[in-house]
């Protein structure tokens, strides 16, 4: 499976027309690549806000609710192109209203075949907690397409092992991870966390991110980071785990041009590098859960 994640250079559409046309215009680019699965990043329904007054773009908590009227739209853009090009699209994520005035941070994927299925966000950053209307989400998925199993960690999510592990032993083999930072420092979390996945769970993790700046939105600021294709760090793979990336997401000046990381992802190679592996994490997993590990005892040396 081909697979394409995005470095987004934030933009400031005039209205939704507009930002269907480059949605479409780059998956299409993707398609010509010979894409079948695109990547897309977090936040990216927030990019929308720009299409109403400065009162509402300029405020989180009046963005977010402005944006609920624009839900059947995003919804029907991404079916359609998804069908249409035939491609598996993970539209980065949308702030979807659960009850009225709280949002969950939504991950939505769109399957060739006209089917809708996400993942919601389940740890929250320091900026979303401050929001007080964001609340995570309670449940975990792992999605078929293509007889692969896919996963989807919304950024800060690939920070934490153990639900991506409950992913992994649910078959998972991709692992999806729509991300926006504003730091090299948040870049630089969110990219170890994604190769620490890789090579724990010997997976595949395909990370898309936000670029440049967007100062006329209190959460699309400022943004940084490389869209990458990763792997497990072991025999014919990377010795980096870089399959593919594409330049600083800081630099939005090549614009759509240079948006697409690109790998054609092997899992039955994948699968069989287990035999040659110089390291095998994903089995010895269960190794630290032995009772004796379970807690660490202050050491001291006799007379101390």
């Amino acid at each position: 499976m081909k697979v394409a994640a995005c470095r987004y250079a934030v933009g400031r559409p005039a209205d939704f027309a507009t930002f269907a046309a480059r949605i479409e215009a780059l998956l299409a680019q993707a398609k010509a690549q010979g894409a079948r699965l695109a990547v897309l990043p977090e936040y990216l329904a927030l990019e929308l806000a720009a299409v109403f007054p400065p009162p509402v773009h300029a405020d989180l908590h009046a963005s977010l609710a402005a944006l609920q009227a624009l839900r059947g739209d995003w919804i029907a853009l991404f079916t359609g192109l998804a069908q249409r090009l035939q491609m598996h699209i993970v539209a980065g994520s949308f702030l979807l209203e659960v009850a009225p005035g709280r949002y969950r941070n939504r991950s939505d994927l769109f399957s060739a075949d006209g089917a809708h299925l996400w993942q919601d966000k389940l740890q929250l950053t320091g900026f979303e907690r401050q929001a007080r209307v964001i609340e995570p989400g309670d449940a975990l998925h792992v999605m078929m397409l293509d007889g692969v199993r896919v996963g989807i960690a919304v950024c800060y999510d690939s920070e934490f092992p153990l639900p991506v592990r409950a992913q992994r032993e649910a078959g998972m083999q991709l692992l999806l991870v729509p991300s926006c930072t504003d730091t090299a420092a948040g870049a630089t979390r969110v990219r170890v966390g994604c190769l620490a996945r890789a090579l724990e769970n010997r997976t595949y993790v395909a990370q898309a991110v936000t670029a440049g700046r967007a100062d006329w939105s209190p959460a699309l600021d400022v943004n940084t980071g490389r869209a990458a294709l990763l792997a497990p760090m072991d025999a014919g793979l990377p010795a980096d785990g870089v399959l593919a990336q594409t330049a600083d997401g800081a630099d939005a000046q090549a614009g759509d041009a240079e948006a697409w990381a690109l790998a054609t992802l092997d899992f039955a190679r994948l699968e069989a590098s287990c035999a040659q592996a110089q390291v095998a994490n994903d089995r010895d997993w269960p190794g630290q859960w032995q009772p004796r590990l379970r807690r660490a005892r202050l050491q001291q040396a006799p007379g101390a």
